[in-house]
């Protein structure tokens, strides 16, 4: 049986980043700039890793503070009684050389749905200091308003101010712990 290794997020060189339409017209970009993360594997090529991570609402930035600060409110994200976005995976397949499907449980605002994501392996590679680093690239979609974020704003002439389906891609390096 192998053994088990620990990988731990690298925030330095990391980044969670989701768009979302608006007016239907064009696409608002924002980043999480707090988040941690781990991985366990038991395989040298990942495959059934457990996967869990979480996001800091507070750290929300879309280059937009009256924006951020609407999205920290009740109408969306109530940053003040569910301070975190979490994900934990309940599967890791491989589905082509450098291509996983992850399965897991992400948790918005007290909900917690399924949600299926492409990852893609970026590969490992030693940095200066003989830590062994993994890359990833994860990507995906979810309806925000599963998850109760159910704020619209329409406009006077009927336009909904917010899409609903959030992209995500997120780019993160684990490093293997000792």
């Amino acid at each position: 049986m192998a053994t088990a290794t620990k990988w731990v997020l690298d925030p330095m060189h990391s980044e969670v980043q989701f768009k979302v339409k608006h007016l239907v017209i064009s696409t608002v970009s924002g980043f999480f700039k707090s988040f941690e993360g781990e991985l366990d594997t038991e395989n040298d090529d990942f495959s059934d890793a457990k996967i869990s991570f979480s996001l800091d609402i507070n750290s929300i930035d879309t280059n937009q503070s009256q924006r951020d600060e609407h999205l920290k409110s009740a109408e969306f994200f109530d940053a003040e009684k569910y301070p975190k976005i979490s994900f934990k995976s309940t599967s890791f397949t491989k589905a082509g050389d450098d291509e996983y499907k992850l399965v897991g449980d992400l948790t918005v605002k007290g909900v917690t749905k399924p949600v299926t994501l492409d990852v893609e392996f970026g590969g490992a590679a030693d940095d200066f200091y003989g830590n062994t680093k993994a890359g990833f690239e994860i990507s995906g979609k979810i309806n925000r308003k599963d998850f109760g974020l159910t704020w619209s704003g329409v406009t006077e002439a009927g336009a909904v101010v917010v899409g609903e389906d959030i992209k995500l891609l997120i780019n993160v390096q684990f490093a293997k712990q000792k």
